[in-house]
Parts: C-alpha cells; structure tokens; sequence
C-alpha cells in the first residue's frame, strides 16, 4: 500500500526520524519538534492514526516521550524520497 504524503506530512516524519519530536501519551497526541508544539495536531493525528508514528515508549498519561516512525513510517518516508516519486502539493 502507498501512502500519499504532502509536504507537511514529509517534513513531520522526517523530523521524527531524525530524533527531534517528541508525542504526547495521549489519545489525541500532540507533538513537539525541538521541544515547541507542532502548529499542524492534524497532520499529527493523521500520521499516528496512519500507523507512521508513533510514541518510542509508554508513559504517563499526558506525558511526553520520544516519537519513533513505524516500519510503516519508514516505508512511507522512504517512498517520498524516491527521485519518482509523486507527491501531492
């Protein structure tokens, strides 16, 4: 299955990948990239949701831990990468 990502959304997982989000333990999560609140929770919510992304670890209700892309996520991302890929803008 592809999965079509627009910009927000690319950029979202590729910060996540890098090791800079953080999600909150929540079902309706919210995340933060360089330790400020993502201004786009829907792109959030629709990468969770997706399977993309998800907390590296359990934690306390409300609490933050480290965000970590899925095999999913991976796929995903990767698939953005490629030179032929068509995206949506």
């Amino acid at each position: 299955m592809t999965t079509e990502l627009n910009h927000r959304e690319r950029a979202t997982l590729k910060a996540v990948a890098s090791g800079r989000a953080e999600i909150s333990c929540s079902c309706e999560p919210d995340l933060f990239v360089d330790g400020l609140s993502c201004c786009d929770q829907a792109t959030t919510r629709r990468l969770v949701r997706a399977g993309l992304i998800e907390p590296a670890t359990g934690g306390p209700c409300g609490g933050r831990v480290l965000a970590v892309l899925t095999a999913a996520g991976m796929v995903a991302l990767n698939e953005a990468a490629a030179p032929n890929a068509v995206t949506a803008a």
